[in-house]
């Protein structure tokens, strides 16, 4: 047995750290944590301090089991899990659970190299209980609010909410932008753009410094240009220079990679784990944009070999952040002469995104020249202005950019054709362009990333859970939404003649944005009424700085959450007073004209819906779900009538080929159901109001496609072929089946497929042992670990005392009867 045991929280870093470690070392992962507070029950001691219960969990008790021996047949164990404080709770919770002692070594490093291992082990540490501390307080304080909050919300808005600290604070950010474009009155006016003809097929292009507000000023200023001399006032050149950005935290690569690459927050820090582990970058949760002098020693080195001297510009960057740990280091290759790096080509991209920016960070101002053209107009007082800008050293934009967030946002770097002052300009045409302002831009993954960390809410750790976790609650969706059409008008001066037209253009197409549902509207809404400090901002990065202070050993943890929950315990108890139909986004819109019955809008238990009447009418109320885009709380009483009035789904359409063709909406969509097959409609066919002649195309168009797919025929019914998110399958009669290990769609025969069918139905033959003509809900099957009964969608087992075969219909339901529930177990940590 080694001598050493040395415990990391990832299989892929052990297997790294092992290649650099002796004979003597073993390394062995942990999984991540091994102990957690319960999934049930709050675990928190409030009345002793706050003390927490942790137990070992479920998944992780023979890991921990087969450590502890590990450990004592062990000279030494090391503990190395991430430096950062949850890798020091990591650290903690297997001393604790593995019964090791208090001085057991941990050794910390920055990046997985065998200089940075080695050195590690030469210079180990004991547990830093303070890290762990201010760990442990976010751990219980968010425990606290979400036990105590969540009850609240069930009671009052909706059954199964939950209320997190950071979480509700995220969505109250994506709802008051919400807000700011509901209430946001698009004001229109007109852009002035001249387009000058010069010599050798040149262009210029200059614009007035200031829009018209009114058509008539606009078209005025037009006709005031009427045979006018346009001639260059005056030339200004000025030097400029652009500096690089510095190089990555966590939060400005999750920015960029999602602006440059197209990845999630969660997708980039998966990626980067598995960079870090392979030991190509430096540690990846990090707030310091500093770099160690050995780091900008390589970087100089690979600079001055690939592009020359004169391209160093060595920098020392100041973390804004005031609690960043500038002893860590931002995010850099650990070898600056390796250009790429990475087993697949998401790890490749991100890695060539890393380098890029680290290298750029030391390389020297990009050296620029700015041109300022003023053009005279001879009938009239105003000047237009043309601008452009020439690089003369490229310096760091050799090989970096940093990308923007800024829809708007548009650098001007024309180059403009050699102009003389006093020249004299042949206009070719002059436009008066009808431009609308726009509301605040919705947040994207990138920009909500960072929103929260210039408010100060979150830290590098958080910002990939918080934001995986408001969608996964489906308090907010990330999705595209489409356009709207709308018209501007054009002004438009050519050959001394001014001409009018109408034009069309598409507006608020949204790409990957973050949307509020109507439960994060109502939550968020029911949370700033009676819990304000749950989601006030600054209470929120007060608290950050809280628990900074808990790492650095000057404040308690318990002191800290003592503060805070004894004003919040209060609102609690306050809150069960509240009126539950005040709450919940109940509110009424207006009177329906046709039945006098009230119209309001509601959130219930399967999202948001238009209710027409009222549960103590004699008649039952009518209740229609709410589109994907509208909201409970701008719903508008014209919105509720229109959906009042729209036809009811499923609807049928018509008969094609003597059978009923039926609109639907189901977990993918909206679709038409015509001789038991389905068939998806297009993003432009409105469910509601799809015609006949629409719904016979899309079935003739998929049967087409299925044609074109097909693989070949079998029983007189083409063998088709697809990529699904299970893998590739071929489909034959309605039923989809999955190729096998060694099949490949480029290469599979239609006798393959055909066996594949047969397979298939041999299987599903011997899966039956007994069906019910009846009530075909109930199935008796064979199953992996024996028979079984499946009543609907539950699962039923047989008692040992009776034979599967010989089951009747009524002693299936009876046994179904009899069968306890299904337990729901609490979340794995």
């Amino acid at each position: 047995m080694s001598k050493n045991l040395v415990i990391v929280e990832s299989p892929a870093k052990a297997k790294t750290i092992e290649g650099y470690l002796g004979k003597d070392f073993t390394v062995k992962s942990s999984y991540g944590h091994v102990r957690d507070l319960p999934g049930k029950g709050m675990a928190i001691d409030i009345e002793n301090g706050f003390k927490p219960t942790y137990e070992i969990s479920a998944d992780k008790v023979k890991l921990v089991n087969e450590l502890k021996q590990l450990a004592k047949s062990s000279d030494e164990v090391w503990l190395a899990t991430d430096d950062d404080r949850e890798g020091e709770s990591i650290s903690w919770h297997l001393k604790e659970a593995l019964g090791l002692a208090d001085n057991t070594k941990r050794i910390v490093f920055r990046e997985i190299t065998k200089k940075a291992i080695l050195n590690a082990i030469t210079a180990p540490r004991t547990i830093n209980v303070d890290l762990v501390n201010a760990q442990q307080a976010r751990r219980i304080l968010d425990r606290l609010i979400g036990f105590e909050l969540s009850p609240v919300l069930w009671s009052k808005v909706r059954k199964g909410l939950s209320a997190g600290r950071v979480q509700s604070v995220a969505v109250r950010i994506i709802v008051e932008r919400e807000k700011e474009i509901n209430a946001f009155d698009s004001k229109s006016s007109f852009k002035i753009v001249a387009l000058f003809k010069l010599e050798g097929g040149k262009v210029l292009q200059a614009e007035l410094p200031k829009n018209f507000e009114q058509e008539a000023d606009a078209k005025a200023f037009l006709e005031r240009c009427i045979k006018a001399i346009f001639k260059i006032k005056n030339l200004e050149t000025k030097p400029a220079k652009k500096s690089p950005a510095p190089p990555f935290t966590t939060s400005t690569l999750q920015q960029e990679a999602s602006r440059k690459l197209g990845f999630s927050v969660a997708g980039t820090m998966s990626v980067a784990q598995k960079l870090y582990e392979a030991g190509k970058i430096s540690y990846m949760r990090t707030d310091s944009t500093n770099l160690s002098e050995e780091a900008v020693q390589k970087a100089v080195d690979a600079i001055t070999t690939s592009y020359g001297a004169n391209y160093v510009q060595t920098r020392v960057y100041k973390t804004k952040n005031e609690n960043a740990q500038e002893a860590h280091e931002a995010i850099r290759p650990t070898d600056f002469s390796v250009t790429t790096a990475g087993s697949d080509p998401k790890e490749k991209r991100l890695y060539e995104l890393i380098w890029k920016r680290a290298i750029a960070s030391q390389m020297s101002d990009a050296q620029l020249e700015r041109t300022t053209a003023t053009i005279s107009i001879s009938t009239t007082p105003e000047d237009l202005i043309a601008q452009g800008e020439v690089i003369k050293f490229d310096g760091f934009l050799k090989v970096y950019l940093e990308g923007k967030d800024d829809e708007d946002d548009e650098e001007n770097s024309k180059m403009l054709p050699p102009l003389n002052i006093g020249q004299v300009l042949n206009l070719d045409i002059l436009k008066a362009t009808e431009r609308f302002s726009r509301p605040p831009a919705r947040f994207t993954e990138a920009s909500l990333v960072k929103a929260l960390e210039e408010k100060g809410i979150g830290r590098p750790s958080t910002y990939a859970p918080t934001i995986s976790t408001i969608i996964k609650r489906e308090y907010v969706v990330k999705e595209d939404r489409e356009g709207k059409e709308r018209s501007f008008k054009e002004i438009i001066l050519k050959d001394d003649k001014i001409s009018e037209k109408v034009g069309k253009e598409n507006f608020g197409a949204e790409k990957q944005k973050l949307f509020p549902t109507s439960t994060g509207m109502v939550v968020t809404d029911f949370l700033v009424e009676n819990f304000k400090e749950v989601v006030d901002f600054k209470f929120t990065a007060d608290m950050e700085d809280e628990f900074d202070e808990i790492a650095s050993g000057k404040v308690e943890w318990a002191t800290m959450i003592d503060g805070f929950y004894k004003g919040f315990h209060q609102n609690i108890e306050d809150s069960k007073g509240l009126d539950r139909s005040t709450v919940g986004g109940g509110r009424e819109l207006g009177v329906d004209p046709a039945t006098g019955k009230k119209i309001s809008v509601r959130l219930g238990k399967f999202g948001p819906y238009v209710q027409l009447g009222d549960t103590k009418d004699e008649d039952k109320p009518i209740f229609v779900n709410l589109k994907k885009d509208q909201l409970v709380s701008s719903l508008t009483y014209e919105d509720a009538l229109a959906l009042l009035e729209q036809p009811k789904l499923p609807r049928e359409v018509g008969f094609f080929e003597d059978k009923p063709m039926v609109i639907g909406i189901g977990k993918l969509g909206p679709y038409v159901k015509h001789d038991d097959k389905f068939t998806s409609l297009g993003t432009a066919d409105d469910p509601y109001y799809i015609s006949e002649e629409r719904t016979i195309e899309l079935i003739l168009e998929k049967r087409q496609a299925e044609v074109n797919d097909a693989i070949g025929e079998f029983e007189g019914l083409p063998i088709t072929s697809g990529k699904g998110r299970f893998g590739p399958y071929i489909k034959h009669n309605g039923k989809f089946i999955s190729l096998g290990k060694g099949d490949n769609l480029e290469t599979l025969t239609i006798e393959r497929a055909t066996e594949l069918v047969i397979n298939k139905r041999n299987s599903e033959a011997n899966k039956f042992i007994k069906e019910f003509p009846e009530n075909d809900t109930v199935k008796v099957l064979n199953g992996m670990y024996g028979p079984y009964i499946q009543i609907g969608k539950r699962n039923v087992k047989i008692p040992k005392d009776k034979v599967a075969a010989e089951l009747t219909l009524e002693e299936c339901l009876k046994l179904g009867e009899e069968a306890p529930e299904p337990k729901k177990g609490g979340r794995k940590k």
